[in-house]
């Protein structure tokens, strides 16, 4: 794979290391933002437990072979690599592509299962954001992620990371074509933004990523007049414990974003 050695957790993996039945003890845990259901299949297990300690390219092997619940891990793992770590804007939109095409396969064999729903929501929304969110809305891009987010919602109400997409959804397009703009044309709407940001919160509160995507959501809604609260949640968001190499990844982008 072009670009595969870019994609390992630069960190030190082993705390994130879930071998045998630790994996199954912290899934509730490692799991609380997305609703996945604990895997029953070895192969699919393996997937995720290269995914948690960050051994994305291993994880994005492990899944594409698999069944569509191992290609959920595989999706995930290209978004994450791609989004943290491949600093290429060429490889990174392969990676997101062939994501985003994983996840619309597994929406059609698993079309009840709501991770498969925002996994696409995920891909196709780091995809618009690497080729700017303007070009991605004149392809259509964001009526497609808007109706897979809708999905996942309808299908899980407590998933805490289609809820944060969702907010920065409405937050995204509001900043990029304005206030009206925006709803007319796409239904984005301030209020709905914060109101998506903050029951993520409410189900998810250790996690970095809705802190730290509450903070930029704020900022592109209302600029320096919520540059405070922003501060106060990035500052939160740095304060979280990881709880595998993509929250790790958050919490120091986080402390990135402070300094």
């Amino acid at each position: 794979m072009a670009g595969a050695k870019t994609l390992r957790f630069p960190y030190d993996p082993k705390p994130y290391s879930y071998d045998g039945e630790a994996l199954r003890r912290s899934w509730n845990r490692l799991h609380k933002g997305d609703c996945e259901p604990y895997p029953d299949a070895a192969a699919v297990q393996q997937a995720w437990r290269a995914f948690h300690r960050g051994d994305f390219t291993d994880a994005i092997a492990r899944g594409a072979k698999g069944s569509p619940l191992g290609s959920l891990a595989a999706s995930k793992a290209a978004a994450v690599a791609a989004t943290y770590l491949e600093e290429d804007d060429r490889r990174a939109l392969k990676l997101l592509e062939v994501a985003a095409k994983r996840a619309e396969e597994a929406t059609r064999k698993l079309p009840d299962h709501a991770n498969s729903w925002y996994l696409l929501a995920f891909a196709l929304g780091r995809y618009a954001q690497r080729i700017s969110i303007v070009k991605a809305l004149a392809e259509g891009i964001g009526g497609k992620v808007r109706h897979a987010l809708d999905r996942a919602l309808e299908l899980e109400p407590k998933h805490a990371d289609a809820h944060i997409a969702l907010g920065l959804y409405h937050a995204e397009i509001i900043d990029k074509v304005g206030a009206l703009a925006g709803r007319l044309t796409y239904g984005a709407d301030a209020g709905k933004s914060v109101k998506h940001f903050e029951q993520a919160l409410k189900l998810n509160p250790d996690s970095a990523i809705a802190h730290m995507e509450f903070a930029n959501g704020l900022l592109m809604l209302r600029g320096d007049a919520k540059k405070q609260q922003a501060v106060e949640l990035y500052r939160k968001a740095a304060a979280c414990k990881p709880a595998d190499a993509m929250e790790h990844l958050d919490v120091e982008q986080a402390k990135a974003e402070l300094e």
